[in-house]
């Protein structure tokens, strides 16, 4: 490395002044004495004892003075020399970080790595020891490591002063560009949070020296010195309850109780994840594996990783089908015997339509798939809570890159078999605008619980049980198939850009959390009772009064004068569906449906399809209680003996339905996902794209499907 001296460069254009800073036994002494000609000053840091070490040198135009700070494993202060540090790096001067990594034991490094990206400073890694490490057959690829973590990273060897130049050139080059927030990326719960946290400082206009980001995550660390500057701010009566309902949130999913431990556990988690993207090594035979790393090599294995994924959601679905149908017919017939009773209590023959025809009839044709929502929810929840989800989205990585997609985008669209809400939210923990939106638009193709409903009851009207589960999860496999298509399309047109790198948060495997999994499970089936209680509710009763009125009374009459001088019961049952029908095709949603009719005949659609997709768009679950309302008042069949899939299937050719079930596979999510979408993305525009883009794709592909069907049938 060419240096220049102070007395050969009278005038200095500028002053870098760096922290130099990593664990024990690192080299950083070794790496300031590799700097030649270097002037040592050596003294104690202000009232204490500790050494204090600064080298000054001039290379090419800058003058540089490097503090060599003591060597700590954490961002703690309960040593001295910690406390000497962690007080240095919080309260001092300086323009960016040296951070020095011993590239042998990499992992254990970058703990304190990860803690200082929390910073909010200008940062390079210098991997020293690089030549030890090469002799132990340990590859690492610092290029790719620079992508991951947004950091220059330099392979240096302070013994053999390989590097030196190149990593004094990377500092400059931090210097002279502005500040970029590193890649640290923590689990989904504790991304959650951090994005609530920090949306809700956005809002209020709230700056500091670090980014709202690194504010966020000192509150949920418990950092005193943002607290204390929090505190007595205004904004502080809304922001403590918050933390408080973020702590439970973190300390449920981690089962632990200690905010310190949880946080511990996500920067090695985000190490490992790390490690396994950018660390190769050799001679792996004669190393001893950890048990994790003995799972791993099963699990995410290059060629049995995806089959063993598909075979575990193979079998989540088979026991979704398999066993939520037997509580379903008890609940059917619950809220058919309910439905009976209060009937019986109510003379006003309008009221008691609506009651049980409406209000009962619809809200038990949509609580009555609790039991397959749960199961897909415990199914869901019991892979996350082990730790496997992480390694799904690392083994998928590559796959996905290949449909445009970012590795970190399985997280979401995983998220989204469960419900498109959260899955739109947790799409914040993409930091890239385009790889964000295009997640986003994606999501949609992703099967929530809310579509499972419509999904069991058409793979139950038309197939076989012993079939029935592999359809279901071939809809789910088919969604996820068309949306990665999706992907590509939309990379290659509207999302155009070069793929951008991730890494995966890499937690420990543990035992399944019966806890986490018992408040996460009851949570969302709370909420899907609530909207079936709420929302739901309104929608059928709306779809009865549509369906009922107006009434054609000199039609009844004349019908209700047949069916009375009828002398045969078969007729008399045949004239009063006659009159059903008739009254149902010129009511409100008859009209509605036959005007709309002509749009989806070519789908094989008859006009109550037609409505039953239009009411979808309040709430997926709206489409059964709908069909529900519809065939239950207009069907040539003896009502009381049949079930709304036996209705369905007599009445909805094969074609049609198999369009049918494409159709809701991927037109647009409800209208509450809907506003969640519009904030995450950004306007009310890419709610119109969105719109257009899964109406006409739906459209097509469901036209496909019918005239298909037809040939092959």
């Amino acid at each position: 490395m060419k240096q220049n001296s102070a007395v050969s460069c009278p005038v200095i254009a500028k002053h870098i002044k760096i922290a130099l800073v990593g664990q024990p036994n690192v080299g950083k002494s070794m790496l300031i004495n590799s700097i030649s000609n270097a002037h040592l000053h050596v003294g104690n840091f202000t009232g204490v004892t500790v050494e204090k070490t600064e080298v000054l040198f001039d290379y090419r135009d800058y003058h540089f003075t490097v503090v060599d700070l003591p060597g700590t494993y954490a961002f703690t202060n309960y040593t001295i020399e910690e406390r000497v540090t962690h007080d240095f790096l919080c309260n001092e001067e300086y323009d960016l970080i040296i951070n020095v990594v011993d590239s042998t034991n990499l992992e254990k490094n970058l703990q304190l790595t990860a803690e200082l990206m929390t910073m909010s400073k200008k940062m390079v890694l210098a991997l020293n020891m690089s030549d030890e490490a090469k002799k132990e057959g340990i590859e690492i690829d610092a290029p790719y490591l620079s992508q991951l973590l947004d950091l220059p990273a330099v392979s240096v060897s302070a013994v053999s002063k390989q590097g030196i130049g190149e990593l004094i050139d990377a500092v400059i080059q931090v210097y002279e560009a502005p500040f970029c927030e590193p890649k640290l990326i923590f689990s989904e719960a504790v991304e959650e949070e951090i994005g609530h946290i920090q949306s809700y400082l956005d809002r209020h206009g709230f700056q500091a020296t670090i980014s709202n980001r690194n504010i966020a995550i000192n509150l949920l660390q418990k950092e005193k010195k943002t607290y204390r500057v929090l505190h007595d701010n205004p904004l502080w009566t809304e922001l403590q309850p918050m933390l408080i309902e973020a702590d439970k949130h973190i300390e449920l999913h981690h089962d632990s109780e200690d905010i310190k431990e949880v946080f511990a556990e996500e920067y090695a988690a985000f190490n490992r994840g790390i490690i396994a993207e950018v660390v190769k090594e050799k001679n792996l035979s004669v190393k001893q594996l950890t048990m994790t790393e003995r799972i791993d090599n099963f699990l995410i294995h290059p060629m049995l990783g995806i089959p063993i994924f598909l075979f575990f959601m193979w079998g989540l679905f088979q026991l979704t089908f398999e066993i939520g149908s037997i509580p379903m017919e008890w609940i059917d017939a619950l809220f058919g015997w309910f439905g009976n009773v209060v009937g019986n209590t109510i003379a006003n023959d309008a009221v008691r339509s609506l009651i049980v025809d409406g209000l009962i009839a619809g809200v038990g044709a949509v609580v009555m798939f609790v039991p397959n929502i749960m199961i897909l929810f415990i199914g869901i929840a019991l892979l996350e809570s082990t730790g496997y989800m992480s390694r799904v989205a690392f083994l998928l990585d590559g796959f996905f890159h290949k449909f445009g997609l970012h590795g970190q985008s399985f997280i979401p669209l995983v998220t989204g078999f469960g419900c498109s809400i959260p899955a739109y939210m947790s799409a914040r923990i993409l930091k890239n605008d385009r790889d964000r939106l295009l997640t986003l638009f994606i999501i949609g193709f992703m099967s929530c619980g809310a579509r499972l409903p419509v999904y069991v009851l058409f793979t139950g009207a038309f197939f076989s049980e012993s079939v029935a589960g592999n359809v279901l999860f071939a809809i789910y496999i088919t969604g996820a198939i068309i949306g990665l298509i999706a992907a590509k399309i939309l990379k290659l047109t509207a999302f155009k850009g070069a793929d951008e790198p991730f890494v995966m948060e890499m937690p420990k495997y543990r035992l399944p959390s019966f806890k986490l999994i018992w408040h996460t499970v009851m949570t969302k089936t709370w909420m899907y009772l609530k909207k079936a209680g709420t929302f739901i509710a309104a929608a059928t009763m709306l779809v009865w009064f549509l369906s009922t009125y107006p009434h054609h009374n000199e039609v009844i009459a004349s019908y209700e004068t047949k069916i009375e001088s009828a002398q045969d019961e078969h007729v008399k049952r045949a004239l009063s569906n006659e009159m059903m029908v008739y009254e149902l095709e010129h009511s409100y949603l008859g009209s509605i449906g036959k005007f709309m009719e002509p749009a989806f005949a070519p789908l094989g659609f008859d006009w109550k399809m037609t409505v039953a997709l239009q009411t979808g768009l309040a709430a997926k679950e709206v489409v059964v209680s709908t069909l529900g309302v519809l065939y239950a008042m207009g069907d040539e069949v003896d009502q009381e003996s049949i079930s709304l899939g036996t209705a369905i299937s007599k009445n909805i050719p094969f074609a049609s339905a198999i369009a049918f079930i494409v159709f809701v596979m991927i037109y647009l999510p409800c209208l509450a996902a809907s506003v969640v979408f519009t904030r995450e993305a950004g306007g009310i525009k890419y709610f119109f794209y969105l719109f257009l883009f899964t109406t006409a794709t739906a459209y097509v592909l469901s036209f496909i499907a019918y005239r298909v069907t037809l040939l092959l049938a």
